[in-house]
């Protein structure tokens, strides 16, 4: 019996497996289709590869894709962090509230979430263009990180800031030195949410854009009232390997950490 459930768990685990990366396998294999069909293969081809370096419009969308992905990482994981710490040291029907206010702009349909910042920007004549996209991106991804960093709080021995504070640590280089190394993959994990939900993201984008600014999934958007490139498919195979690759890194990075600390134990 054991045998047979055994067996079906890693059957019922490959074909979710298969049911999720079905897709993204025939658009990576289509990538190097000879022609621009998505449903006939007629040879290998690295043509559209080739072009997408020279499509200006795409690559000028990627562009604007990663530089707001990456500044929205950088400074949401900052502002997240900090407001995780300081939701943790909160007591009473303060903390809970403040909690279930950040749950809002995750729960809330990303339409609500875009047509109230644009509201917003209109009311406070803020041009619309990157700052009011990189406004938005920050805006809805700052509760993730407050979410992915919190559990790592909870888990973290409440003694340790206070024994640093009591052997002459300052505030700050309690927090420097003590709270964020221990809450590290925690932030971690919160930017690379951070960074990926900036990148997929279209609704509020589309919203809270300007003329001349438009990222990967305005573009593809566009495009598909006339039929989407094959240029596309080349591009986001090569996103997918870069995301695996940094995912691939950063897992082996955090298994040397976890087995240098357990030899110091």
């Amino acid at each position: 019996m054991k045998r047979i459930e055994e067996f079906t768990k890693k059957i019922y685990t490959f074909l979710v497996f298969i049911f999720l990366y079905a897709p993204i396998i025939f658009l990576m294999i289509f990538s190097f289709n000879d022609s621009k069909s998505r449903s006939k293969w007629t040879g290998f081809t690295f043509n559209w590869y080739r072009e997408l370096f020279r499509d200006g419009e795409i690559l000028r969308s990627l562009y604007y894709t990663l530089l707001i992905a990456l500044l929205t990482t950088v400074i949401a994981t900052a502002i997240g962090t900090l407001a995780a710490i300081g939701i943790h040291y909160m007591k009473g029907k303060r903390k809970k509230i403040i909690l279930n206010m950040n749950y809002l702009p995750i729960i809330n349909p990303d339409i609500v979430t875009a047509v109230s910042l644009m509201a917003l920007f209109r009311f406070l004549r803020i041009r619309f263009g990157f700052i009011t996209m990189l406004l938005s991106h920050i805006t809805f991804s700052i509760p993730y990180v407050i979410l992915s960093v919190l559990p790592k709080l909870r888990q973290m021995d409440k003694n340790l800031s206070e024994a640093a504070m009591d052997l002459g640590a300052t505030p700050f280089y309690a927090l420097r030195k003590v709270i964020i190394p221990e809450i590290k993959p925690g932030i971690f994990s919160g930017a690379l949410m951070v960074f990926t939900l900036s990148i997929d993201d279209f609704v509020i984008s589309f919203f809270n854009t300007g003329q001349g600014v438009s990222n990967l999934s305005i573009t593809i958007y566009s495009m598909a009232r006339r039929g989407i490139n094959p240029v596309i498919n080349a591009l986001s195979t090569l996103m997918f390997i870069g995301l695996l690759v940094i995912l691939i890194i950063i897992n082996i990075k955090t298994d040397k950490e976890i087995m240098s600390k357990g030899r110091r134990i």
